[in-house]
């Protein structure tokens, strides 16, 4: 239940501009499980595959089979969390794309506030195994580098309003890469790609001709970019989070647009108010797990 709750939360990266789905799953403590889960699911669903044909003639050879167990376990901890992560999409792209038309500066000095009050907790992250002062300057690199991508390479597309078949699947592969990569926020990626508006739109209306092929795409990244980053995180896992979290820093002034100008008016401090909230609020959720067990041993 607690899985499912936390997917639902997980869920609104996907849409919010600014957020990202792999961002929340560090921020609740449970990013490198996950990662390891759908790997260790995919690795040991084609171990099972070639079991069953091994042992066609023995079916309690299948039935005891490890490859077995592991998926079944797996799936016990992903399916919770996946089923909340499409329900918190479904549930939040009406709310967001509400909020982002009637009160534009304040929804995103919210999603600010989020952001903010969870550099903290993936700084940690990253610090966790083998951390030396080298990789600050591979922070700084991809930091500069990321600089480049999203504010100064020119790489807008134009607008799509009405996607084929590999612009919704490209669609899908760009929202699955968010949630697996740190620092990869799809709005951002999507907004450059010129269909940051018609992925709301999409899930607003629940236009199946355009989710179905995206479904695809999403499958299909979830588990490529995945199995590349658990690779990654197990034989390079400092300087894995070190590019990451150098990323991630440069999107964080992305969530921001023209329509959030400060001035001296009710609606600046307002937005302002509510920004501090919201980073009050996502170092209690970094926290919660330590907050719910202190609670209980009192």
């Amino acid at each position: 239940m607690i899985n499912f709750v936390k997917g639902i939360v997980t869920g609104l990266g996907a849409i919010a501009p600014g957020l990202s789905g792999s961002v929340l799953l560090v921020l609740f403590g449970i990013y490198q499980k996950t990662i390891e889960a759908i790997s260790s699911a995919v690795r040991c669903f084609f171990d099972f595959v070639l079991c069953v044909f091994r042992n066609l003639k023995n079916p309690r050879v299948i039935k005891k089979s490890d490859s077995l167990k592991t998926i079944i376990n797996n799936l016990k901890f992903l399916i919770p969390l996946g089923c909340g992560i499409l329900l918190g999409v479904f549930l939040f792209s009406k709310l967001i794309d509400y909020l982002l038309v009637t009160f534009p500066m304040q929804t995103r000095f919210a999603f600010l506030g989020f952001i903010v009050g969870s550099v903290p907790l993936f700084y940690k992250e990253v610090r966790k195994e083998g951390f030396n002062k080298k990789y600050y300057g591979v922070m700084v690199l991809a930091f500069a580098i990321g600089v480049f991508l999203f504010y100064f390479s020119g790489n807008s597309f134009t607008k799509v309003v009405n996607p084929n078949f590999l612009q919704s699947v490209t669609l899908g592969i760009t929202v699955a890469t968010s949630y697996i990569v740190p620092g990869v926020d799809s709005a951002a990626i999507l907004s450059a790609l010129g269909m940051y508006e018609l992925w709301v739109e999409t899930l607003a209306d629940m236009n199946f001709a355009v989710l179905l092929p995206a479904a695809i795409g999403l499958i299909a990244g979830v588990l490529i970019v995945s199995f590349i980053i658990n690779k990654l995180m197990d034989k390079f896992y400092t300087l894995t989070f070190s590019i990451i979290f150098g990323l991630f820093l440069t999107i964080i002034p992305k969530v921001l647009d023209e329509s959030c100008i400060l001035g001296f008016n009710t609606r600046t401090y307002i937005s302002i108010a509510i920004c501090i909230v919201c980073l009050a609020l996502s170092l209690v959720f970094s926290n919660i797990e330590k907050i719910i067990e202190k609670i209980k041993t009192k």
